[in-house]
């Protein structure tokens, strides 16, 4: 497997192997050992799977607020997206800071969101398929939005983003407390 970091501290890109031949291909896209000994030491308890159907599909940005906080594994099963982490740690030298990278199914690449960052993406293909894993259980009372379009992200998309209601009203970055602290 390859682990890139990105400019975010705790953001990494996880590139599984790809084994390959006619029928198509396997690969492993989380080994605890083998990621434990590149200093990635995360207990998943969740896994979570979501489709979109329309190209300009966004979901986020989103964040599970302690005490259940979320570590998230994010991969693209079917189609494509761009995905996005933003740092929200309050005192964090790249606080509002945000990095993104196209997952697709065709590239495998896999983005690794640390805790005390928003999480979204948003779809680049139609019938896109996430699939997410979690280091806690989703918490209602825990969960919260920041507006889509309030952290300067570059989106690269034409047109209206399909959006949930809850992503609507959502509060933008600058109005936003966040109950994350950076502990550099």
């Amino acid at each position: 497997m390859q682990i890139e970091d990105t400019p975010l501290s705790g953001v990494k890109i996880l590139t599984p192997n790809r084994f390959g031949d006619a029928r198509g291909f396997f690969s492993e896209s989380w080994n605890r050992k083998l990621l434990a000994d590149h200093g990635i030491t995360l207990d998943f308890v969740q896994d979570n799977h979501s489709m979109s159907a329309q190209i300009g599909t966004v979901r986020g940005l989103h964040f599970q607020a302690p005490p259940h906080a979320q570590d998230k594994l994010v991969r693209c099963g079917q189609g494509a997206l761009f995905d996005v982490a933003v740092d929200i740690r309050k005192g964090s030298p790249s606080y509002g800071a945000w990095f993104g990278i196209e997952l697709s199914a065709e590239n495998g690449k896999q983005l690794l969101v640390p805790k005390g960052f928003l999480h979204g993406f948003i779809t680049r293909a139609p019938m896109t398929e996430i699939l997410y894993k979690c280091t806690d259980y989703y918490a209602p009372d825990c969960d919260g939005a920041v507006r889509w379009d309030s952290c300067a992200i570059t989106w690269d998309h034409h047109g209206a983003a399909v959006l949930s209601d809850k992503d609507v009203a959502a509060p933008p970055l600058a109005e936003f407390d966040s109950p994350f602290v950076w502990e550099g």
